[in-house]
């Protein structure tokens, strides 16, 4: 295994929309084998024509997925997805309506086989301010939102646009680091689940542009292999550094992101770790000896939502490291 199996939570007061963005992901596999930990197979209600095989505590589908139980144990469940063989490519965790993803998503950070995929928390944008007046649901959803390296606003048709923008001005005034994606559906794009993609290393790179070539932060694609499917939503940018970067600078770097950054993820070579891998999702950052040598070498990719990438922001900080784009 070449990089960390990421784990991304799901977290979000009843009705939010949890379900639907899973049956979605356990749905749309596209040749890639995820293991959804629910709390509650019933709710999930996987499509009978994807099911393979059903157990007391697992669903396996046709398409290489599994739907699995978390029981009374979620460590002991986590431990047998990571000895599963061939390894899956992502895990995605639903907490309970009322729970704290936060909690879960430390595990990630404790596990050496997982790397933070991010705590996404979905919000229902039509009652979601009425239920932050309600004095008992109010802690909860409040925990839930500052736990969220990115808040998924779903089922922003049932909201009038007076009330969308009310809570727009609201969340800016409570969490104004945090980043948002609106939605109908919990139709979310798959960038905002797993991060940009890695190029192949087979795949050639243009030539960056010449010292004091003009570059504007706003009207180009810097990604290299972007996926197309949404590419009116996102921009995304990458690197190749050669040099050994500064394990130290990389840390701050990740404590001081620029705003705008929805993902971050890569492999470099540094002075403390060797081989280190890089992750980042919406407020949370991490850099991790690799698992193994990259195949391809050093590349970072970063996404974000169009006319937010801050290209220059990204270069200084990666210069600051010690390397260039």
């Amino acid at each position: 295994m070449a990089q960390r199996i990421a784990l991304t939570v799901i977290g979000g007061f009843l009705g939010a929309g949890k379900t639907t963005l899973l049956n979605r992901l356990l749905a749309d596999a596209r040749g890639e084998r995820y293991a959804v930990l629910v709390n509650d197979f019933g709710a999930v209600n996987v499509d009978a024509a994807l099911v393979a095989s059903a157990s007391g505590d697992a669903i396996a589908l046709t398409n290489g997925c599994v739907c699995c139980s978390i029981g009374d144990d979620l460590s002991a469940a986590l431990l047998r997805l990571l000895q599963a063989q061939p390894p899956f490519d992502a895990i995605v965790v639903e907490a309970s309506g009322v729970s704290d993803p936060w909690r879960i998503a430390q595990i990630a950070s404790a596990d050496p086989m997982l790397a933070l995929g991010g705590v996404l928390v979905l919000a229902d944008a039509s009652v979601l301010r009425e239920q932050m007046r309600d004095a008992l649901l109010a802690d909860t959803l409040e925990r839930q939102l500052r736990a969220a390296d990115l808040i998924v606003l779903n089922k922003i048709d049932l909201a009038s646009a007076e009330e969308l923008q009310a809570l727009r001005d609201w969340l800016d005034a409570l969490l104004p680091d945090t980043p948002r994606f609106e939605t109908r559906h919990a139709a979310l794009p798959r960038e905002l689940l797993h991060g940009p993609q890695l190029p192949t290393p087979h795949r050639a790179h243009p030539p960056a542009p010449a010292d004091g070539a003009a570059c504007d932060d706003h009207d180009h694609d810097h990604g290299h292999g972007h996926a197309h499917e949404h590419a009116d939503l996102f921009e995304s940018w990458s690197a190749q550094p050669q040099a050994t970067l500064s394990a130290a600078a990389l840390r701050a770097a990740l404590r001081a992101m620029p705003r705008g950054v929805l993902r971050l993820k890569g492999f470099v070579h540094t002075d403390e770790l060797g081989w280190a891998e890089l992750q980042f999702a919406g407020r949370h950052g991490s850099l991790r000896r690799a698992l193994a040598a990259p195949e391809g070498g050093a590349v970072l990719v970063a996404i974000a939502l169009r006319g937010q990438l801050p290209v220059r922001a990204l270069e200084a900080l990666l210069k600051a490291a010690g390397g260039t784009a």
